[in-house]
């Protein structure tokens, strides 16, 4: 790996410890409150203890951003091994995290902060090919101004179960929440330019519509980038992911499709058995 670049992130992007190990990537958590008590994402809890703690008391978990102080001293920490510093944020639509970071990062030369105008692993599509084009030998801004290239490319997108977590954290209306509870409907969560908005409702049980959901995002394959595709969820059963991951490569033989499991600051917001495919797209 590159030893004069370090390609680095907040947790939002969801890659596994091994994908993060391989591509030496560093990771930033975020942090996550659970009543009076204050946690970091992926450190101290996972999402399992948030769902367990919901179920118990009701109680949403509520999120925060990496504050300029925190960036600052990560920052400064390895600017001391590093010539260059290319840190990805979840979109600024939809956290402040990426303006503190670009804050912080002007106190300090060769170093990036970058929108990946994305979530979970739409970000973390970015963040492996900056890795990759760092490893080819490409400089810092160039890899930037890539990257900024890349992002609107990216196809993210998430079928959710329940409609409790967003109901209850103010993100839809009780009535579309009942409403769609009683019609049993599942609807796609779409990523376009940074913001969040809702796409196709599919109607049935959760396992069911997710086949039809992912051929249907995936097409014949023919214009996405085969070399990363994830198939992200939050805490679905096995049986159900792997269906997803198999009807993938049903539609793309030739991919590469990884499994990741979201963390818990994306967990807190979509709530348990949501599932998405994320890739990037030729054009």
């Amino acid at each position: 790996m590159r030893e004069d670049i370090l390609i680095a992130s907040d947790s939002t992007t969801d890659l596994s410890p091994e994908l993060i190990e391989k591509y030496g990537i560093k990771i930033i958590p975020m942090g996550v409150n659970l009543g009076d008590k204050h946690f970091t994402d992926g450190v101290d809890i996972d999402p399992d203890a948030i769902y367990a703690h919901y179920e118990k008391t009701g109680e949403l978990p509520k999120t925060a951003a990496i504050n300029i102080a925190d960036f600052e001293d990560f920052f400064r920490e390895n600017t001391k091994n590093y010539k260059n510093i290319i840190f990805f944020t979840i979109s600024s639509e939809m956290s402040s995290t990426f303006a503190n970071a670009r804050l912080a990062a002007e106190s300090f030369e060769g170093v990036y902060a970058v929108d990946t105008r994305n979530l979970s692993t739409g970000g973390g599509l970015l963040l492996i090919r900056a890795a990759e084009m760092a490893e080819s030998g490409m400089e810092a801004e160039d890899i930037v101004k890539a990257c900024n290239e890349i992002a609107p490319r990216v196809d993210a997108s998430f079928i959710i179960d329940d409609l409790e977590f967003l109901h209850k954290g103010g993100r839809c209306s009780a009535l579309a929440a009942f409403g769609a509870n009683l019609l049993q409907l599942k609807p796609c969560i779409v990523v376009d330019n940074g913001k969040m908005s809702v796409g196709k409702k599919y109607r049935g049980k959760f396992a069911a519509v997710l086949d039809k959901y992912i051929s249907e995002r995936v097409g014949d394959g023919s214009n996405i980038e085969k070399d990363h595709v994830f198939v992200t969820h939050a805490g679905c059963d096995e049986e159900i992911v792997n269906e997803c991951v198999r009807a993938a490569k049903e539609c793309m033989p030739d991919a590469n499709v990884y499994i990741t499991r979201a963390g818990c600051t994306i967990s807190s917001h979509c709530g348990r058995n949501t599932l998405g495919i994320l890739f990037i797209k030729k054009n």
